[in-house]
């Protein structure tokens, strides 16, 4: 099955960019396969599943890279969406998307920018958590990629 992203709203919500069928489904902790599709609405993003069907705040999605960069005022709705759920830090998830984001990585270029994106947004994870990030980063790195 083939999952869709729709764009429901006429205004595009600005974290939208980072959506991807990938950090939803980490989200929910569900196989992407099991998307059916991905409904972006205003304020909220519809999600549709084999036998789930659940609305996720834009907040909840790690950024990515392909897309603008964060800015400060996204930046500051994260920690909004932490303090309303009583977190100091972004959810687990995005520790384990960014890590398996390191290891996808084909091209050394790939992986440092993986890595300036982590830096960009650091205050999103705790020490141990960047430490985590840090030794996959090397790890991933002293694969060589043929240099």
């Amino acid at each position: 099955m083939i999952a869709i992203i729709k764009q429901e709203s006429q205004d595009v919500h600005p974290l939208a960019r980072f959506v991807t069928i990938e950090a939803v489904a980490r989200l929910l902790n569900i196989e992407a396969t099991r998307i059916k599709e991905i409904r972006l609405w205003r304020h909220m993003i519809l999600v549709v599943a084999q036998g789930l069907s659940r609305f996720v705040s834009y907040a909840d999605i790690p950024p990515i890279l392909g897309v603008e960069p964060p800015t400060e005022a996204e930046m500051i709705t994260w920690r909004k969406r932490w303090r309303k759920l009583k977190q100091k830090y972004a959810p687990d998830f995005w520790l384990k998307f960014y890590i398996r984001k390191f290891n996808q990585s084909s091209s050394l270029e790939d992986l440092r920018n993986w890595g300036q994106l982590i830096a960009l947004i650091k205050f999103a994870f705790s020490e141990a958590d960047i430490q985590a990030l840090r030794i996959s980063y090397l790890k991933k790195r002293g694969m060589g990629y043929g240099v």
